[in-house]
């Protein structure tokens, strides 16, 4: 009789088998066995969104430390802000959090910081919240030795979902946006391209209309949008930091109506 599998067994193999159909060719023999080792010791599961993979390396998330803490029975935690290093006019805020695993624990403590310089322009005037998520998230990996850096602790939003991404490029009977070659749908490489550079697509769907001197992408011809997908790989993967800044240009200042 061949021998029953353990759950963690289980677990890798469901998130090796989701990792791969979501990040595809990215997913390379080092990759994985990050992943085998973070699903063994941690139990993180992919599918439920407790750990993503990010311009090549895997970040644990909220939704992933807070499960452990659960699973672990931690004890307790502790929030509260920074009033000497907070400015609300400004939008700065500092949060220490501390954790307590058990009854007899020390405590392990975390510090979290924000402000619009760096956070996503989606959580702007959530400043607050997200430095209380850093120094929570900072807390809980000191306490169970977590070397991954958390999602949040980043400068850059996470991949969006699908239903954040804008229906950009129109379908019709004529192929324009169908398969050609064996090649992907222009609006699904469009999609991918967002999703693998974490840009805000929104933000994609402004550059895009300016690129193809067109009130909406879904105005241009089949031609100039694929230059525009072609070019806007090109500068993901060469620079990034310079696309999300000339990205960030296309952004309205708060308060401006839509």
């Amino acid at each position: 009789m061949a021998n029953k599998k353990c759950p963690t067994h289980l677990l890798f193999s469901s998130n090796r088998r989701l990792a791969k159909k979501l990040w595809g060719d990215e997913i390379d023999l080092r990759l994985l066995h990050s992943l085998r080792e973070f699903t063994e010791q941690f139990s993180f599961s992919v599918a439920r969104g407790e750990i993503q993979l990010l311009q090549g390396n895997w970040y644990v998330t909220h939704a992933g430390l807070i499960s452990l803490a659960h699973r672990s029975r931690c004890c307790g935690l502790y929030v509260q802000p920074v009033s000497k290093l907070c400015d609300s006019t400004s939008g700065r805020w500092v949060f220490k959090a501390v954790v307590y695993k058990n009854p007899h624990s020390k405590g392990f403590a975390g510090f979290g910081d924000a402000d619009p310089s760096n956070v996503s322009l989606r959580i702007r005037g959530a400043e607050m919240r997200m430095a209380e998520t850093r120094a929570v998230n900072r807390a809980l990996r000191k306490a169970y030795g977590i070397g991954l850096c958390s999602v949040e602790e980043l400068g850059w939003s996470p991949r969006p979902s699908d239903r954040d991404l804008p229906n950009l490029i129109k379908s019709s009977s004529n192929g324009d946006n169908a398969t050609r070659n064996g090649q992907p749908r222009l609006r699904d490489r469009l999609c991918l391209l967002i999703r693998q550079h974490q840009l805000d697509p929104n933000l994609v769907k402004a550059y895009a209309a300016d690129y193809c001197g067109t009130a909406t992408l879904r105005d241009a011809s089949r031609d100039l949008v694929e230059a525009f997908i072609n070019d806007l790989a090109d500068r993901a993967t060469k620079d990034r930091e310079g696309l999300l800044c000339h990205l960030n240009s296309y952004a309205k200042p708060q308060g401006m109506n839509s």
